[in-house]
């Protein structure tokens, strides 16, 4: 009997499986960076923060009764028996990407709270949102030293990701079903991914554009990256035209 329409429900049933998926990004991330000092200290407070929001978005559809709970666990445990999630090569290719995935997971959040017509579903939406914003912060700062640090290495990781980056929620049943809903209802689609994700972290904070020059490798990751940049921005246009 739930009021919520079917693409908001869509984008809750991923953004929570997407958070079940929890013990396998901390799985990547300690195997990258140890589980010991500063680095531990900070993936397994990640990864509590990170376990709220699955918590919180569960009690939300639970208590609301906005999706059946006997077909949400079901997805919950397909989903996470598959173990399916991006695994980055190096630990600069996995700040890369995760700052990146934080910045998308942010604003897919946001944009579903904007939907869901409940203040109390806002409110926790817009909760989560916040706190995605600060991990994005995190890495996205730990990337632009990096930057200073080694511009070739990760300008390479940069581009490795950008161009390949799968939204998290590939393994989810319906996945494909899901995502149209979603793109539709202007929660997330390939037009919010270039002018909120892309097109920001590639030319305003990280500036790619404008590094001087690098070795070969370094060149030739961000002859790449900018290609793919123009590509996305016309796909972006026409999306918007149409």
């Amino acid at each position: 009997d739930t009021k919520l329409p079917e693409d908001v429900r869509a984008a809750l049933l991923v953004n929570l499986l997407t958070e079940d998926n929890l013990p396998y990004y901390y799985r990547t991330i300690s195997g990258h960076f140890g589980t010991d000092e500063a680095w531990g200290e900070w993936s397994k407070r990640w990864t509590a923060e990170e376990a709220r929001h699955s918590i919180v978005i569960r009690d939300y559809l639970l208590v609301t009764q906005a999706i059946d709970p006997w077909e949400l666990e079901d997805q919950r445990v397909a989903q996470m028996s598959k173990g399916e999630v991006p695994e980055p090569i190096s630990p600069i290719d996995t700040l890369a990407y995760v700052a990146a995935q934080e910045l998308a997971t942010r604003i897919s959040h946001r944009n579903t709270g904007k939907l869901i017509g409940d203040d109390a579903g806002a409110s926790v939406m817009s909760r989560v949102a916040m706190d995605e914003n600060l991990h994005h912060l995190f890495y996205r700062d730990l990337v632009t030293k990096a930057i200073e640090l080694d511009p070739s290495e990760t300008v390479g990781a940069i581009a490795r990701q950008l161009v390949s980056f799968d939204m998290l929620g590939t393994g989810i049943a319906k996945f494909s079903e899901d995502t149209k809903l979603i793109a539709d209802a202007d929660i997330y689609n390939t037009t919010i991914h270039w002018e909120s994700i892309i097109e920001p972290l590639v030319f305003k904070h990280w500036k790619i554009d404008q590094l001087p020059s690098m070795d070969e490798v370094g060149e030739e990751s961000r002859e790449k990256l900018l290609t793919y940049c123009k590509k996305l921005g016309r796909i972006s246009d026409r999306l918007k035209a149409r």
